[in-house]
């Protein structure tokens, strides 16, 4: 049956010709593409809705495309999604696995329930002394903390001298050998001590941050080194792990060593703290560097040996290569710090300075 249909004869061949037409643009409609079926779709939408287009629309701009390109987008986010859940469930998982491993002495003593924390702090630390604190002192007198000082070096010299006492008691002068010393984790008042004892040496390490903060504020940005700064903040980080895992054996020798350092370095400090009147007495500043070249040397020496030894259970021997290649890395750094200080002559103490000169 004809689509169309006239009554009136005499305008029968031209409505015939338009339905021909109409007919066969409908043929061409059902037989046409997916993609052009779309595209005509979209242009009569357009024409209805009182949009004037001139150019038509492509193939490739049609709503299907649109709805194509929008699920493929959809797709790679929820692949991505699903990549970083399984990196971080994976991350987690090796978190709670090498936890296992960990002190259960240790675990509700301050800072020791995540390394997060700690992390934190020294952030903070190193945004201070760099970055915060110099603009905060820039257009502000030094503050005068003679006193402060006083007391802060003094204290530290006390608290050394503590820890070395209570390093030795509880091992290294009550039954260590000063070779293979394992690591006593049961709660036998000893190992317990010891443990305790490595705790306090790693806070010490977030007190002794103050020496970075005391120069900032009295506008001594000169003494903020690298080297300065790269030791106060890596020691607190690494001693965590070191609490964490191993508080005893033959990874504390260094810290005991490092306590006695302190206890001559600190004096000099509270010294020179205490004005121009005691000047006289700092004369073996020189030899401050000195020592801690030699207390590299002997953490070093009592490191090397482990790889020595045919036969040495202790627990975790990862500690040992960290400690030794931390000897080996202040032993350079300190090496390049006398030889510029002392042998160049480009930061003489002001007494030997002022010996050279006469």
């Amino acid at each position: 049956m004809s689509m169309c249909h006239q009554s009136a004869n005499e305008k029968r061949g031209r409505v015939s010709t338009r339905c021909d037409e109409s007919a066969q643009r409908h043929t061409s409609w059902e037989e046409a593409p997916a993609e052009v079926t779309i595209s005509r779709a979209y242009q009569h939408q357009v024409s209805h809705s009182g949009i004037r287009s001139t150019a038509g629309v492509r193939a490739d701009e049609a709503p299907g495309k649109e709805i194509f390109k929008f699920a493929n987008n959809k797709s790679q986010k929820s692949n991505a999604m699903a990549t970083t859940y399984n990196l971080t469930s994976r991350a987690v998982h090796f978190y709670d696995d090498w936890l296992k491993g960990a002190d259960p002495r240790v675990g509700d003593w301050l800072l020791m329930a995540s390394p997060v924390p700690q992390t934190v702090i020294i952030a903070m630390y190193i945004y201070f002394v760099s970055s915060l604190g110099p603009r905060l002192m820039e257009n502000r007198k030094p503050f005068e903390l003679k006193k402060a000082m006083i007391v802060y070096n003094f204290s530290i010299v006390a608290f050394s001298l503590y820890m070395i006492y209570e390093f030795l008691m509880s091992g290294w002068a009550n039954g260590y050998t000063y070779r293979c010393d394992i690591v006593d984790y049961s709660y036998s008042p000893l190992a317990l001590r010891m443990a305790w004892t490595c705790w306090l040496y790693y806070f010490s390490k977030f007190i002794e941050m103050l020496d970075t903060v005391f120069f900032v504020l009295r506008k001594k940005n000169s003494q903020v080194s690298f080297l300065h700064v790269y030791h106060h903040s890596i020691m607190p980080f690494t001693w965590w792990f070191g609490v964490k895992f191993a508080p005893g054996g033959l990874g504390t020798f260094h810290a005991l060593v490092n306590c006695g350092v302190h206890v001559i370095m600190y004096s000099y400090y509270a010294l020179a703290a205490m004005g121009p009147a005691y000047r006289t007495y700092l004369w073996w500043k020189k030899y401050l560097t000195a020592i801690q070249l030699v207390q590299f040397v002997l953490v070093t020496a009592h490191i090397g040996q482990f790889f020595l030894m045919k036969d040495c259970p202790y627990q975790f021997p990862v500690f040992l290569y960290v400690i030794g290649l931390y000897g080996l890395i202040f032993l350079v750094l300190f090496l390049n710090f006398y030889y510029h200080a002392y042998t160049k002559g480009k930061r003489l103490p002001k007494v030997l300075s002022h010996r050279k000169e006469q």
